[in-house]
């Protein structure tokens, strides 16, 4: 198999042998699968083998895919090259007929054109419906941010200070600092953090490698935990990821989403939080204290600066608001 990682499809044909071969029979019985589905399974390997995008990414790819199938399905289609324009313009009108956004149909038209240009560079089909396809263009929302006093009361020091509340709130203060996504937050290896030095390393989107600096009170309550709370949660088991449940395994997202919440509540912010709205207040709070976009976008692990540069819109929004209430002709 060719190397081709982050390559787009288009760019990476393969061999006759190694080229996807077609079902042996299209007129399968009922119940058995439809005749796209052994196509859209070599379509999520290479993205998992040759692209190495991350197993969330590709999740997302086989749930629009499986979205757009379900749809297809009744047309009774027995081939590829049968899929046109057209069925794809249906789909999308029924996708808005359902309420669904603008963003997420433009997110399943992005997974079917990745879709699409695979099977073209496999020359699997000759025309790719989905070249005269639009592409909604969604209006970007703003990123939902915490202020500085709210950050403060989240971060404040647990009452309870058992090990499970220290480990909390060493993982609030440790996002907070960072800005890391919460799959790399709750999949950290005790290897990647250096308290010594103050930066963790992280592999991102990809397996992208980025080292970001945290400060002393984020230091201060990684120490407190990895001395005191983390031996008493593991009872004498061994792990290789920082943050531990009591089993001795890492943290599921969903669990600490619902630490998060918890925290909030706890501390009388009645905002609705999440951990993507610590990192959205981690980029905010930089710009606003006067930190490059370039530097922002490092510590983020954003490919594209422009993809940062909605945080520079969140502080344009605020300045306008605080000149309006300030200023004598605002």
């Amino acid at each position: 198999m060719n190397s081709t990682r982050g390559k787009p499809a288009d760019h990476c044909p393969r061999s006759d042998r190694d080229r996807p071969q077609p079902p042996a029979s299209s007129s399968l019985p009922g119940g058995a699968s439809f005749f796209p589905e052994p196509y859209c399974d070599q379509f999520l390997q290479y993205l998992s083998l040759e692209r190495r995008l991350a197993a969330n990414t590709i999740l997302a790819y086989q749930a629009d895919l499986a979205s757009f199938l379900d749809f297809l399905r009744p047309s009774r289609l027995t081939q590829l090259a049968e899929i046109e324009i057209s069925h794809l313009r249906a789909y999308l009108a029924h996708c808005h007929g359902m309420g669904i956004s603008t963003r997420s149909n433009a997110r399943r038209i992005s997974a079917l054109r990745a879709f699409f240009r695979f099977l073209l560079a496999e020359k699997l089909i000759a025309i790719d419906p989905c070249t005269i396809l639009d592409l909604p263009k969604p209006g970007r929302p703003l990123p939902k941010v915490l202020t500085i006093p709210e950050i403060n009361r989240l971060l404040a020091p647990p009452a309870n200070g058992n090990s499970l509340a220290l480990r909390n709130n060493a993982m609030l203060h440790l996002l907070y600092a960072t800005g890391m996504r919460v799959s790399e937050l709750v999949n950290l290896p005790l290897a990647g953090v250096n308290l010594m030095g103050g930066y963790v390393r992280v592999f991102g989107k990809g397996a992208k490698e980025r080292l970001i600096p945290f400060g002393e009170a984020a230091r201060e309550y990684l120490k407190i935990y990895s001395k005191d709370a983390r031996p008493r949660i593991l009872r004498k088991r061994t792990s290789d990821f920082l943050f531990v449940t009591g089993h001795g395994k890492p943290m599921t997202r969903l669990r600490f989403w619902q630490i998060v919440q918890q925290s909030a509540r706890r501390q009388g912010i009645n905002k609705k939080i999440s951990p993507h709205v610590l990192r959205h207040s981690f980029a905010t709070h930089l710009l606003e204290h006067g930190a490059d976009l370039r530097s922002v976008q490092m510590m983020l692990g954003h490919a594209d600066i422009a993809t940062t540069q909605i945080y520079t819109h969140v502080d344009s929004n605020r300045l306008k608001s605080a000149h309006q209430k300030f200023h004598p002709r605002g």
